[in-house]
């Protein structure tokens, strides 16, 4: 066997390889089913493990602050079981956050050690993806979700299926930041990534595009910092954790004065807006009955009264007075807490209380300082700004395909390593 042979197995046997693999992947499987995120992640992190474990004789050990952080997160919310309204719910989710973050810190700590020839490959895989899964986005949403349908073997297309893109945006403006980290120059890098935004906006998803405008914007300026400062390390990433663990405290807090503030302007938001703002008027009620401890992990599914529609006196008390808005309540399918509250510190506060909410923020600020010290700090502080977003106003905070997309993604950041590093 010659050198040119040798290296070449040796690198399909890399532990980054299932991660390159994930990142080809990612985006079109998101468009076609965005709950086999779960599957796709837990399998690259667990096949990236074992060819770890296989060239170096040994499993990565899992470290860093923001680990023991997050495994605090979710030793809390096992604990909650003890209280909870649905105590297997608390410990499966817990369990599943805990593993996570182990298996999530060992893989990036595994591919930030692989050779910077093998790191910078993912960037191609990653520029790759997302350009499949954009294309896929783009055209499903133009033929009135024609893909999907023949997906699921649909000869009708429901109207709710359009709103299956919107998971896959997100998917795709978590993924979208980490072009900061390809080898490519300055300026390809940045046309890459404003493509990718045009792109993003054509397909539904308020929220995504949010998400990708914060993502890039973020990723642009922690690339200017090291521009303008090369050889120190970075501090905008850590300002950045610092924000976030700020918003996660003072969310819970500041929440309802600003619904009281907007009061005036109600009849004026979308129905679907003022759905909102009664579904956390509700969810701040039930957090205050159990300050510190919660109600217990996943319990914000279950809280009393959550499966009620939103009473006439709640909605005047939040502005409303068109009678047209009124009638729009009256939808039997209408609840004051359709499963979580479409806030992640507002669900941590119901569900974890305040010990949960300081633990959330402490990850979040760990997770900041953590992106300043990998190799391309702009894209692992970009995925992470898009995460908090979506954190912030979208999914649940414990759902399982969404936590292994970011898992997906944040490890794929580790790894990264423009050429110019």
């Amino acid at each position: 066997m010659n050198q040119a042979e040798s290296r070449a197995r040796l690198e399909w046997g890399a532990p980054s390889v299932p991660l390159m693999a994930a990142a080809l992947l990612a985006p079109g499987i998101a468009v076609l089913q965005s709950k086999a995120m779960a599957p796709l992640a837990l399998f690259t992190l667990a096949a990236m493990l074992l060819l770890g474990w296989r060239a170096r004789g040994r499993f990565p050990m899992p470290g860093g602050a923001a680990c023991w952080a997050a495994l605090l997160l979710g030793s809390w919310g096992v604990t909650s079981s003890l209280w909870a309204i649905e105590p297997g719910r608390a410990v499966s989710n817990g369990l599943s956050v805990a593993g996570l973050t182990l298996l999530a810190a060992a893989a990036a700590r595994l591919v930030g050690s692989e050779l910077p020839d093998t790191r910078r490959r993912l960037g191609q895989a990653v520029l790759w993806g997302l350009l499949i899964g954009l294309v896929m986005a783009v055209t499903d949403h133009l033929s009135g979700s024609q893909i999907r349908a023949a997906v699921r073997g649909l000869d009708r297309i429901p109207p709710q299926l359009t709103f299956g893109l919107k998971p896959a945006a997100s998917v795709i403006a978590l993924m979208l930041p980490l072009l900061a980290g390809i080898g490519w120059p300055g300026r390809g890098r940045a046309a890459a990534m404003l493509l990718g935004l045009v792109l993003l906006m054509i397909v539904p998803g308020d929220t995504a595009r949010i998400a990708a405008v914060a993502g890039l914007s973020t990723a642009a300026l922690v690339a200017l910092e090291q521009r303008l400062r090369p050889a120190a390390l970075p501090r905008l990433p850590i300002w950045l954790g610092g924000g976030m663990a700020a918003t996660v405290l003072l969310v819970p807090l500041l929440l309802g004065l600003a619904m009281g503030r907007l009061a005036p302007l109600v009849d004026r938001l979308p129905p679907s807006a003022v759905h909102r703002l009664a579904i956390w008027d509700f969810g701040l009620e039930r957090a205050a009955q159990h300050p510190w401890l919660g109600w217990g992990m996943e319990a914000s599914r279950a809280l009393p009264g959550g499966d009620e529609q939103p009473e006439p006196e709640r909605l005047a008390r939040l502005g409303v007075r068109s009678e047209a808005m009124m009638s729009w309540f009256q939808a039997p399918h209408l609840e004051l807490m359709p499963l979580h509250p479409h806030n992640g510190p507002l669900q941590i506060r119901i569900e974890l209380g305040w010990i949960g909410v300081a633990l959330a923020a402490v990850m979040w600020f760990l997770l900041g300082k953590a992106a300043a010290g990998v190799a391309s700090p702009a894209a692992a502080s970009g995925a992470l700004a898009s995460a908090f977003v979506s954190f912030l106003s979208s999914f649940g905070a414990w759902q399982s395909w969404w936590l292994c997309a970011a898992a997906l993604a944040l490890c794929l950041a580790a790894g990264l390593r423009p050429a110019s590093r």
